[in-house]
């Protein structure tokens, strides 16, 4: 899950107008590229990505950044690993049934709310206060 953030980060990041390639996030952020390719697929289906075909092709946001949470990359990823609740048919006790669950299941609501209200656009914000580089200087061409 929290590959598929940082992949979807390092697009908005670095990608300077130009289509970002999975072979350089993998460079950048170390994901694994079977798991990344997956998970890039995924979220073109979802509408957060756009793929770019062609030698210059790749991946950029589908949207603006500040149109895209946090919580919808986490709702894709979610639908990719599993489609129904794990937790569903193990046995349980009453206290994990009446007690345990509800409570996780709240949890789980507060922190997935807490996850929308943070915006891809936010997230760049933070990484560029953060004095982190983005290669997308060097991709712009101001060549006539």
């Amino acid at each position: 899950m929290l590959f598929a953030i940082e992949a979807v980060l390092d697009i908005a990041y670095h990608a300077g107008g130009e289509p970002v390639q999975s072979r350089e996030i993998t460079r950048r952020q170390g994901i694994p590229r079977r798991y990344l390719e997956q998970t890039l697929q995924q979220l073109v289906r979802a509408g957060v990505l756009t793929g770019v075909r062609g030698p210059r092709g790749g991946y950029r946001l589908a949207r603006e950044r500040r149109r895209i949470s946090v919580g919808e990359i986490v709702r894709v990823v979610r639908a990719l690993e599993t489609v129904e609740d794990p937790y569903q048919d193990m046995p349980a006790s009453d206290l994990g049934k009446h007690v345990i669950r509800p409570m996780w299941g709240d949890l789980s609501e507060e922190i997935m709310a807490q996850l929308d209200a943070i915006t891809v656009d936010e997230l760049c914000m933070r990484a560029y206060k953060g004095g982190i580089p983005s290669e997308a200087h060097q991709k712009l061409d101001f060549n006539i």
